[in-house]
């Protein structure tokens, strides 16, 4: 048997990687290219997708640790290393709750490069003591800095639901980050990543020639795990999960791509797998919700709700400008740049005609951990139902239907009337609990399920049985319609030549009472 290869889960240090032996996909062709320019740089990621090992592989470059991309690619492509100074500012290493926590960290990583090069004065503010350290490292040397900023909005991040301590860390950051604007005489590089685009910190328009590589199509998988690379650099493990698993290799590999592969950041750009949750799964031999897990989106799930936003829509419903999903503006309503920008939703197809792109969930991993997210946002009572998952799922599995729909009836009754949001249509609120109940059963749901002559509201398959679901609201139609509809419609058609069992379902919702008031259960003739 052979044995187990290191992989660098949580390992953000490029020469602790190499020297001590992890696997490492190779990216450091994008590291020679990004040098060459020595443009200002901006590159936006979700939260642990490979940001900060990058930008420590730069500053192992830039220092000129030849030693450490033996067999890399930029071995073959650099023929002159040079040593420069360089400047990292790391926001990574505290937790933001008011503006005190940022002016530590600043003052840390400030005093230390200080000392460094021996600058005796520390001046007033943190902008001119940049400037300051900048300017020695550059006179002592003789070299223009590298200055390298990882997570530069973490703080941001991190005070989003405070918007007063938000505002005040803008400001002491737009100062901050401003101060880089005019001293392009002793610059070599600058390289900033993070999250999102915050506009009105200002940093994109004060250093205006910053160039943003975060839906560049040259540059769309310097981050992630592209397909190949998946195959070639991880095959030993993938097999090795594969047998824990007691699938075949080809069974594994789809697996992975269902759960974990789909992110598109740029529109013509190949798809890539989620690294956090690829290592994680490889190394446990097991699949999971690594990624999802290490987040907490409680607070965009809120947000969803507050803004009425249809979840249903996540499924690839969305579409948007490039304006709508490059910046984020705090004093706006939309919280869709966020949400692309974070992860949870990617590009799914572009139209260059018109300039439009649908967004949707990348994967299954964040397709169900954001619906398990968003339900106690719109049925804060869940646990006050009655509502009996081994049952249901029970009930389901068995074509027992009148049992589960008596089931998710007295769940529906448990959801307070004054939850369901106003704006939002009725039909789709209680089709988006529907859909939310049946995903976390760990169903197949489909929603909004095209035929030839219309759309079933939601389609549920389980081993032996296929359910079509219509949904009417009792102010203008009745459960009679609603079956009728899926008959007249031939909703259940397509699943003609299948040997499962189907069932056909329609569901009359009350306006006044909101909740179930009747249905009917049909099986095709």
């Amino acid at each position: 048997m052979l044995a187990r290869r290191k992989l660098p889960i949580g390992i953000q240090d490029f020469e602790k990687l190499r020297t001590y032996n992890y696997v490492y996909i190779d990216k450091t062709q994008y590291v020679y290219e990004l040098a060459q320019t020595g443009n200002p740089y901006f590159l936006g990621r979700p939260r642990r997708f490979g940001k900060s090992l990058f930008l420590s592989t730069l500053k192992a470059y830039f220092e000129g640790k030849k030693h450490l991309f033996d067999g890399l690619a930029v071995a073959e492509l650099e023929q002159d290393w040079m040593e420069y100074p360089v400047v990292y500012i790391d926001f990574n290493q505290a937790a933001y709750i008011g503006v005190q926590n940022l002016n530590n960290v600043l003052d840390s990583i400030l005093s230390e490069y200080e000392k460094k090069w021996g600058v005796e004065n520390k001046a007033p503010e943190y902008s001119l003591r940049l400037k300051n350290i900048i300017i020695t490292a550059y006179e002592k040397t003789g070299k223009r800095v590298v200055v390298l900023v990882d997570e530069y909005d973490k703080p941001l991040i991190g005070t989003m639901d405070n918007l007063k301590i938000n505002e005040d860390i803008r400001t002491v950051l737009r100062g901050f980050y401003g101060i880089l604007k005019n001293m392009d005489a002793y610059l070599r590089l600058i390289f900033l990543t993070g999250v999102t685009r915050f506009s009105k910190i200002n940093i994109f328009s004060d250093l205006n020639q910053l160039n943003d590589l975060s839906m560049n199509e040259r540059y769309a998988c310097l981050c992630g795990v592209t397909q190949k690379e998946l195959e070639t650099c991880l095959a030993p493990e993938l097999t090795a999960l594969a047998s824990k698993m007691s699938m075949t290799y080809d069974e594994a590999l789809i697996e992975m791509k269902n759960r974990y592969d789909g992110y598109r950041f740029a529109p013509a750009s190949e798809g890539v797998y989620n690294p956090c949750s690829v290592l994680n799964a490889l190394d446990s031999r097991d699949f999971g919700s690594y990624w999802f897990e290490t987040g907490t989106p409680n607070l965009l799930a809120q947000r969803v709700k507050e803004e009425n936003l249809n979840p249903l829509d996540f499924d690839g419903n969305i579409t948007v400008t490039l304006p709508e999903i490059k910046d984020y503006r705090p004093d706006e309503t939309s919280i869709i740049p966020l949400l692309y920008q974070s992860g949870y939703l990617t590009i799914k197809s572009h139209n260059p005609q018109s300039g439009e792109y649908v967004l949707g969930y990348p994967n299954k991993e964040v397709r169900y951990g954001f619906i398990n997210e968003l339900l106690p946002q719109y049925t804060p009572d869940y646990g006050k139902s009655g509502f009996t998952i081994s049952r249901f799922v029970q009930n389901l599995r068995t074509g027992e239907t009148e049992e589960f729909m008596e089931q998710i009836e007295s769940y529906f009754a448990s959801i307070p009337y004054d939850v369901i949001p106003k704006k939002l249509k009725r039909e789709k609120f209680y089709q988006f609990i529907f859909y939310q109940l049946f995903v976390l059963m760990g169903q197949v749901v489909e929603s909004e399920v095209k035929s030839s002559r219309g759309r079933a509201d939601a389609v549920v398959k389980t081993a032996n049985t296929i359910y079509v679901f219509e949904f009417k609201m009792d102010n203008n139609a009745t459960a009679e319609a609603a079956l009728a509809q899926i008959n007249d419609k031939g909703y259940p058609i397509p699943y003609a030549a299948d040997h499962r069992r189907i069932i056909k379902v329609g569901v009359q919702f009350s306006v006044e009472e909101g909740g179930i008031k009747r249905w009917l259960i049909a099986e095709p003739d």
